[in-house]
């Protein structure tokens, strides 16, 4: 498990990011990576849950869908003392 190891001081060790980290893992391995063991093709399409074999960039949009969208910052305003 040295994958689960802190290699740098910018590790971080809250269990929500952790979370985050490995789902981010699981579907590249699942829906991105081919596996010779599997002729070359990906779990997901292997068991029938996609006809394509996905990039990073499908991940990317699938995060940018998710995530809520900012409005526009307006200037700086400086607090009232």
């Amino acid at each position: 498990m040295r994958w689960f190891t802190r290699l740098t001081n910018a590790f971080s060790k809250k269990v929500e990011n952790h979370c985050h980290a490995l789902a981010l893992y699981f579907v590249f391995y699942n829906f991105c990576r081919q596996h010779k063991s599997l002729g070359g093709v990906s779990p997901a399409m292997q068991a029938g849950l996609t006809d394509a074999l996905h990039d990073m960039e499908w991940i990317v949009g699938l995060i940018d869908a998710k995530a809520p969208r900012l409005g526009k910052r307006g200037p700086y305003k400086k607090r009232a003392n």
